[in-house]
């Protein structure tokens, strides 16, 4: 099966729902994985999303905050949503593709929390949560049997840039949200416990700069390109080879009223 697969934090769906649009006109996705949709599941603009031709949405939904949803064009079985932090929010979806079957994929969708502004897990709660949300996911999938989940897919922005390259300077962000080292070692720890593949790297070298997201505050972010990598697709190690392309579509950076992130769009055959 090919499939291409595509992960954005879109930033309000609502208000953004013309760049999806535009989006999936020009490249055509298989499956959308959204975060950061800020509706709850009555106000996801459900019609609208079905008219481009994903008769498959799985929401999760929250008012006015997070939020994340996976749109297919192919028949996908909600899972389940799991709360990482106790908090309720909604930042998690896993879908099967594929039946159950031994071919069949797990797709997760998350929303990692952001963490605030100040990388001190006493003096501020939100970086706390998001340690917490981070060793808690590595728990979990420190649990899973290897065996039967073996065929799993991760995207979503995960509000961590790990690598030296995967931020404007690394020497600038040691100490900014995002690129903290016990954030990085945090990731490490994720990444290892259930083996996860970079996809986003395996196409494109570690030692090269790669973003998806720049801040609004850039005056001309393509100028500055101050960039950092927060959104990830990764994949468990009997889809290491699955993934035939990758591109960061930071062309819909430019459109009207854009997300401060950019969608990541991978070729697979599964």
């Amino acid at each position: 099966m090919k499939l291409k697969l595509a992960t954005w934090n879109i930033n309000s769906v609502r208000a953004r729902l013309h760049l999806i649009e535009q989006f999936v006109a020009r490249h055509q996705p298989d499956i959308l994985c959204l975060q950061e949709i800020k509706c709850e599941d009555s106000q996801f603009p459900l019609e609208a999303i079905r008219s481009l031709g994903f008769s498959h949405v799985e929401i999760r939904g929250q008012k006015a905050y997070h939020g994340v949803a996976t749109l297919s064009r192919l028949p996908i079985e909600r899972i389940e949503c799991r709360c990482f932090n106790g908090t309720g929010e909604a930042r998690h979806l896993a879908v099967r593709l594929g039946g159950k079957t031994r071919d069949s994929v797990t797709l997760h969708n998350f929303y990692v929390p952001a963490g605030g502004d100040v990388p001190d897990e006493k003096a501020n709660p939100k970086f706390r949560q998001k340690l917490d949300y981070l060793s808690e996911m590595s728990r979990w999938f420190s649990d899973h049997d290897r065996k039967s989940a073996s065929r799993m897919i991760l995207v979503g922005d995960l509000n961590v840039a790990p690598l030296e390259t995967d931020v404007w300077s690394h020497k600038q962000l040691l100490k900014v949200v995002s690129h903290t080292p016990v954030e990085v070692d945090h990731m490490a720890r994720l990444r290892d416990a259930h083996d996860w593949i970079d996809v986003m790297r395996r196409h494109v070298p570690a030692d090269e700069k790669l973003f998806t997201w720049w801040s609004y505050r850039a005056r001309d972010w393509r100028q500055s390109n101050r960039g950092r990598r927060l959104d990830h697709v990764w994949v468990t190690p009997a889809l290491r080879e699955a993934s035939r392309s990758m591109r960061v579509i930071d062309e819909a950076r430019d459109w009207e009223r854009p997300s401060d992130h950019a969608p990541v769009l991978v070729e697979f055959d599964l």
